[in-house]
This record gives structure tokens, sequence and C-alpha cells, in this order.
């Protein structure tokens, strides 16, 4: 699958296993179809957030599906730090010259640190590009937090809002923690948002002072590890069960990512 002779490459969309960052790993076979890492394993050319954490992957996979080319022979290029920063998705970063091997028949794997790249993550830039210069986008099957989270949590489904991270100055955060609210219980929107997991109890201290009671709040943390924790509850339900030594529920902590969402 690395290089297609005579015509352009290809862009993989390439999923990653969602305990980046975490104290324990899933079994990688658990959390990720054999289809997609077998088409991992034949990609030889790679754009990615950090390549020290792509390296990682890459031999987690080797394990289970030997690599064409030995990772020390991969081409693997990072986007700017300013796309991480930044975001890349205004169309400001033009990520053409990223994708110059496609051009020449080979085919690229997008990847990101956790999950889905360019969901709640750069590379959409990358993307844009690719459609751009008449390259095929793939996107394979893989988790994506966000889905799982919300398809755990008894919200609405139908009718929903990733909003990325919260402010962290606090009378901005529960300005728009307010805000979120209103638009979730006036048109039955569930809002979805994350956190740095240093900063996830903070948060939750935050929502369970600023939401009103009738509100749903839910979060989903450690998702696919073998401890994951999904709780949905109103405030009024969180402010009457909260441990007795603080705010964070059960399975909330400053260690692993989380996802909340809110909606009615």
């Amino acid at each position: 699958m690395s290089q297609t002779p005579n015509a352009l490459g290809k862009l993989f969309l390439v999923p990653a296993p969602l305990d980046f960052g975490c104290a324990q790993e899933a079994p990688l076979n658990h959390v990720m179809p054999n289809g997609t890492l077998e088409a991992a394993a034949q990609i030889t050319h790679w754009i990615c957030e950090n390549a020290k954490t792509t390296r990682a992957y890459l031999k987690r996979i080797d394990g289970l599906y030997p690599l064409s080319l030995p990772i020390q022979s991969q081409a693997i290029i990072e986007l700017p730090r300013q796309v991480h920063k930044k975001g890349d998705h205004l169309g400001a970063y033009d990520a053409k010259p990223l994708l110059n091997a496609a051009l020449q028949g080979q085919n690229i794997g997008l990847v990101s640190e956790a999950g889905m790249p360019a969901v709640a993550d750069p590379g959409s830039s990358v993307v844009r590009a690719a459609h751009d210069l008449g390259l095929t986008v793939v996107p394979l099957v893989g988790p994506v937090s966000l889905l799982l989270a919300l398809a755990s949590s008894g919200l609405n489904g139908q009718n929903f809002a990733f909003v990325g991270y919260l402010p962290q100055e606090p009378q901005e955060r529960i300005r728009r923690i307010k805000e979120l609210e209103q638009l979730a219980l006036r048109t039955g929107q569930t809002q979805l948002f994350i956190e740095t997991p240093y900063r996830n109890l903070a948060l939750w201290s935050a929502l369970i002072q600023t939401l009103q009671t009738q509100t749903r709040l839910a979060f989903s943390s450690g998702i696919t590890l073998p401890d994951s924790m999904n709780q949905s509850a109103t405030v009024q339900q969180w402010r009457k069960t909260r441990p007795a030594n603080g705010d964070a529920p059960v399975g909330l902590s400053n260690q692993t990512p989380a996802v909340f969402s809110i909606g009615a």
C-alpha cells in the first residue's frame, strides 16, 4: 500500500488508540480494527503531531502486523507547532508541501496522538490540501472519544456540538459554561468539551458550582481502557452524591483524559 505506481498516492486518516498519556495501555488489537492496523503497517510516509509518539505507535503496530519498512526508514513529518497551538481549521496554514510524496505516488498516513486525526485534533489543513490536490482521502476505522462519550452519556445524540476547550480564566470559564448551558436547554443540543487532563477536576468543580440543578452533566474518562468510567446525572444528583472529601466523582482524575457533556 505504500506506493501506487503511475498514479497519485492516497491520504489515509489513521486513528490511534485513546490511551496516549495514560498510566496503562489497552491491548492494541482490542481497541483497533485489524483492517486498520494492517493498512497502517503498509504505509511508509507519515504526517503527525509528534514524531516520537508516532514511532511508538508504529512499534505497537509492528508487534501485530510487520511494517513494510523499519521504523527508522520511514518518512515522518511533524505538523508545525503553530498548527497544534492555534489550530489549522481556519485555512491560514497551507499544508500542500507536506503532501509532495503523494504527488509522486506514495500513500501517506495522517495520524494524531489519540483518536481520529482532524477531529478534535490537528490535521484538517492536511485533509483540505489533499482534496485541493485531487488526492483520494481514506478515513480508516477506529475509536473517536467524542462519539463514544456521547453514546454513553444518555444525552441527545441527534443534535450535538463539540466546542473544544473552555476558557482557563475563572470568570470567562463561568460565562462560557452558562452560555453553553443556555444553548443546550433552549435547543436540546448536547454540548461536548474537553480539558487538559491536569485541569479536569478544576473544570468539574466549576461545572458543579455553575450549572442549574436540572441540567444533566456527564463525563467519560479513560475511554477504551479497562477501568474506563462513564457517568451521567443531573447537577442536583451530583451535588447530593459528591464524595465527602471533595467534588470529584469516582473515576475522574487529573491524570486521565476525559470528555464532558451537558444537556437537557
